[in-house]
């Protein structure tokens, strides 16, 4: 992999990482479309590093809430930060279950399977529509909310399925502020993302020995800036209700894929 494919995708993933366009569906279309020559042998740790740059431009994002959050819980007693914690801990639950129990069947999702992306971005699009249907409201999310968005958050790991996109959708379906949808979609996967990182250097199965460090480096550049401007466009756009425009994209892309799927079957 040369450093423009590197920048490539890391641009796709940190943009489709926060915009509800499925970062894991647009990487699958990215290695199609780069040809499987681009795609390099030590992908997993090439994967591993984008998800740290946009895990990375998270914390920087919600520095101030994450420095609220651990404030209140040095404090020992029960306050708002300890009970958002607990809802974030229920709230990883579900897919952390799927990747521990599952793991190997979810690495089958991800061989080319560009019919199933297809079909799932429809879905996504789906649930855009709706999010952006639902009234405003000011209510937080409770302990229930935050397993119910777990869960959305665990079926999202199919390629195609955004996981911002089900996870604020679901929220906001279920009567949540969409601000705060945002928010706790976006603070719960944190956790995750590290946690995920740490399993997987600890794992012994990537090889941290490759010559492509300037395609590595700029892979996390790309992910770490496009993760800065879509982490804060879609906290805004989420507010606004304009996520019906990411639908049509969803749509499109999704009912494309299949076409060209069909097309060359």
């Amino acid at each position: 992999m040369d450093v423009l494919d590197s920048a490539i995708l890391g641009v796709i993933q940190g943009l489709t990482e926060f915009l509800p366009v499925s970062s894991s569906g647009h990487l699958e279309l990215g290695k199609v479309l780069l040809s499987d020559d681009s795609v390099p042998k030590e992908s997993m740790l090439f994967t591993v590093v984008l998800h740290f740059a946009t895990a990375l431009s998270t914390v920087v994002i919600f520095r101030k809430d994450i420095f609220e959050i651990f404030k209140g819980l040095f404090q020992l007693k029960w306050n708002a930060e300890f009970e958002f914690s607990i809802k974030i801990v229920l709230s990883m639950i579900p897919a952390a279950l799927i990747g521990f129990f599952f793991e190997t069947e979810m690495e089958l999702l991800f061989a080319d399977n560009i019919i199933l992306v297809g079909f799932m971005l429809v879905v996504t699009g789906l649930l855009l529509f709706l999010t952006d249907k639902a009234k405003p409201t000011e209510k937080n999310v409770t302990y229930t909310n935050a397993i119910i968005i777990g869960i959305a958050q665990a079926i999202a790991v199919l390629p195609g399925i955004s996981r911002s996109g089900a996870t604020i959708a679901t929220s906001v379906l279920l009567g949540n502020d969409k601000s705060k949808a945002a928010r706790f979609s976006f603070l719960m996967v944190v956790p995750l993302i590290f946690g995920k990182i740490a399993k997987d250097l600890s794992s012994g199965e990537i090889s941290t020995e490759t010559p492509h460090i300037l395609a590595l480096s700029a892979g996390f550049i790309a992910a770490f800036l496009t993760g800065l401007f879509a982490c804060t466009w879609m906290i805004s756009l989420v507010k606004k209700s304009k996520l019906k425009y990411f639908a049509i994209y969803c749509f499109i892309v999704g009912l494309t894929a299949i076409f060209i799927t069909q097309f060359h079957a």
